[in-house]
This record gives C-alpha cells, structure tokens and sequence, in this order.
C-alpha cells in the first residue's frame, strides 16, 4: 500500500462513473485511486504492472464482461473485488452470481441526487472498499472518519422486554462474507425452526433477488420483508436494501416494520437497529446470531440482547470472511458462545426449543 493507503483500480465502461467513483473514492484519506480501465483488457495490464489492493468491478461491459474476469482474476491472481452495479433486477441475479465466484461485496453505483443521498453513497462505497481490503487478510482495523449513529436514532431504549410468550424469534445480523455464510446456515435449518429475522448488509434490489435464491435452496421459505410481514416458524424474512428493520410484537404475534433513517453504525439495514428491537420485543425469547463482516454494526445490540435474557452466538474467526462485527461483540462481553459456521444451525435449533 502506498503511505499505507488502501490502493484502488476502478474498472467501468462508463467514463461518468469511473469519474464519479475516483471522486467519491478520493475524497476518503486513506483510500487512493492508482487508476481506473475502461473494459477488462485495459484492467488486465494495469494489473499486470501493478496490483492493486481492491479492485471495484462493473458487471456488464463491452469486449468481456465482469464476470468472466471476475472469474480469471480468481483463478489467476485473487484481488479483492467490489461489485458496482445499477440498481436493476438483472444486474441484481449477475451481481449475486458475483458472490458466489469470489467478489466479497455489492455496491450501487452511486447516482446524481440530492447532497444527503450522495454522503449516503460516499460513506457506503468507502466502507465497501475499506470491507474488501480487510477481506483479503481476513482481518482489519477499525477506521472511524465519518460521524456514526448508534440505533438511537431509529429507535429509544427500553427498560426491558414485554410480557412472556412461548414463541422463539432468531435475530441474524451479517455484512461481508455473509451472502454465501448465510446459505450455508439456512441450508442447515429444518423446515419447522423458529421464525427468523435477518439483516445482510446489501443494497436495495439484490436483497429481493438474495431471498430468492436462497427460498429456491432452502428448506425453510425466505422472503425479502415488508411492513407487517408476520415472523411465522419455517420462514426467515430478510430486511430490504436500504431500509431498517425492526421486529415489533402484538399480544403472540411477532411481526416485522420496515422503515427509512439515517444509517446506523454507517448501515441501512443496521444490525443494531434490529438487534435492539429484538431485545425489546423478544427479550429471552430471542436468539441473536452474530456473523462475518466489518466494523462493529450489531456488537450494542447484541449486547442489549444478552441483557435482555437472549442467547447470543458469534461466527468464530477462523469461519468468517472478516472477524470484525464477531470480534466486536464477543469485546463486548456479548456473546455466549462462539462457533464455527458449520455449527450455528444446531445451537440455533438447540437455543430456540
């Protein structure tokens, strides 16, 4: 890295995005844009010359497309790749094909709007980039640059969980590396465990076409939330991109909100943001998972969980992609067991009977 910065080439057809992503990009201190490509051909003698830390990728170009690439990069030289990808329901199915050829995040290409929309889309490429350089090592630290909101602004603390009911909730909370550790987890689940509620760090769209394909593996049915889905044994809902999800609670009936806010924990969907609501509504009721990803997004709520009476679990580092969200709630004295991902499902069925 130069002067310790994390060294990015940017490769887009469009001369707008690579422009606008080299701005965006630069704009952090300590990530730097060595150089930017065209098509693949031009990315492959950069490369050649020059290897980068991260390498951010469009899906669809002319001459080879990004998943050809992404696959010989792989094959080849593995780089940690970014995917940046219109927000459209095509390029969400390639972009999540992506995951499972190596590429360790999703991004939106970021779009002309308003100045709250573009800090939105600053903070969450930087962190996508700052993610896949950690990636690689399979450990990072900490970078605190941008102001961080905690589940606060979402939703108040509570003195404490409602009144009993028998009905087990499980609250999961993913980022980088979670895609393909999530199907390994629901995969291992039987159509009759508790009723889940799931926040992977992905933006709007592909977390439609995710629970898609994860519905089509599974045995238990996934959908991508919406406002009052009820949270139902046999059935995981996960929360839309770009929307906070919180589970709520009437009488027996765990249901789910969705709602938009600022990011929290530089997320949205925030894992602290579902993690307290579970800790409110569920409280012993609950069990919080804890998986792969950067920074610290879900380490509070967790801890909110646990005292609150849930059983709390942790992804171990060997298993993750990136230790840091794990690492960070287990500092915190949040969680109760740390386990390698094979083993989440049994603790799962185990802690919610």
């Amino acid at each position: 890295m130069s002067g310790g910065k994390i060294r990015v080439l940017i490769v887009d057809d469009s001369a707008v995005v690579r422009q606008t992503l080299t701005d965006v990009l630069s704009s952090d201190p300590e990530i730097e844009v060595m150089g930017t490509a065209g098509d693949p051909f031009v990315a492959a003698e950069r490369i050649s010359d020059e290897v980068p830390d991260v390498i951010t990728l469009d899906i669809e170009m002319p001459r080879m497309d990004g998943l050809t690439f992404l696959r010989k990069i792989m094959t080849q030289h593995p780089i940690p790749v970014v995917i940046c990808s219109s927000l459209a329901e095509e390029g969400a199915q390639s972009a999540l094909k992506a995951l499972e050829y190596g590429a360790v995040e999703i991004i939106a290409k970021p779009q002309i709007g308003s100045k709250h929309f573009l800090e939105d889309s600053r903070v969450l490429l930087c962190q996508a980039v700052k993610s896949a350089a950690g990636a690689r090592l399979q450990r990072h630290s900490q970078h605190v640059v941008e102001p961080k909101l905690t589940a606060d602004s979402i939703l108040a603390r509570s003195s404490g969980a409602m009144i009993e009911t028998t009905e087990r909730v499980v609250a999961i909370g993913a980022s980088t590396g979670g895609t393909e550790a999530l199907k390994v987890l629901l995969e291992a689940l039987p159509a009759d465990c508790a009723g889940m509620v799931i926040v992977q760090h992905m933006p709007e769209l592909f977390t439609r076409a995710f629970a898609q394909r994860l519905d089509n593996l599974c045995q238990i049915s996934v959908k991508e939330a919406e406002p009052n889905d009820t949270v139902l044994r046999g059935r995981a809902l996960i929360a839309p991109g770009n929307h906070h999800l919180l589970l709520k609670r009437s009488g027996a009936r765990y249901f789910v909100d969705v709602k938009d806010g600022p990011l929290v924990s530089r997320h949205r969907p925030s894992v602290d943001v579902l993690f307290r609501s579970a800790a409110r509504y569920a409280g012993q009721n609950a069990v919080g998972v804890i998986m792969t990803g950067m920074g610290d997004d879900g380490a509070n709520g967790m801890l909110e969980m646990k005292q609150a009476g849930a059983v709390t679990i942790a992804q171990d580092e060997d298993s993750c992609v990136v230790f840091g969200m794990p690492h960070e709630a287990i500092k915190r004295n949040a969680v109760d067991r740390v386990l390698p991902l094979p083993m989440i499902a049994g603790a799962i069925l185990a802690a919610a009977k």
